[in-house]
């Protein structure tokens, strides 16, 4: 509803602004930009809906579970860096971790290990943009973060269930 309510808004100021062609421009780059991400994001949801078929509830508990400990956010750390793809991907798979027994922490380690860590993005962008000796310390200094955080993410009293 928030975000109807925004585009309605930024319609209606285009509209104001440069008249209807330019909404209609809007829209023509917005479906051209809904045709770009829904493979992505059928795809994902595909796997998404796969793996929570083959994975049984629980199954995941004693590798990224609660009691996992530091073992279990390393693991999610380096599951997250290796996801590769977009949103589309990595975010329902965060739900198929969760129902398959990994605990918050895990999950919030895993979300990091991607956005910050993934080795696809170090490999297409940072190493050829930005240089080798670059991507090797950035990714240095934030390969301890995902762990951190989900440490962290465990020790906060907020009381989370995943959705179902």
């Amino acid at each position: 509803m928030v975000i109807g309510t925004i585009c309605a808004m930024a319609a209606a100021a285009l509209w104001q602004r440069d008249g209807g062609p330019a909404v209609g421009r809007a829209l023509y780059h917005a479906w051209e930009l809904f045709l770009f991400i829904m493979p992505s994001l059928l795809a994902g949801l595909l796997l998404a809906a796969a793996l929570r078929q083959l994975v049984s509830p629980g199954a995941l508990a004693r590798w990224m579970g609660e009691e996992s400990g530091w073992f279990g956010l390393m693991v999610a750390t380096v599951a997250g860096t290796l996801t590769p793809g977009g949103p589309m991907a990595a975010f329902p798979l965060v739900l198929v971790l969760a129902s398959a027994g990994a605990d918050r922490g895990a999950l919030v380690a895993y979300i990091l290990g991607w956005s910050l860590n993934g080795f696809q993005k170090l490999l297409v962008y940072e190493v050829p943009l930005l240089g080798p000796e670059f991507a090797v310390m950035r990714t240095l200094i934030t390969l301890p973060m995902p762990m951190v955080a989900g440490w962290i993410a465990r020790k906060l009293p907020i009381a989370w269930e995943p959705p179902r």
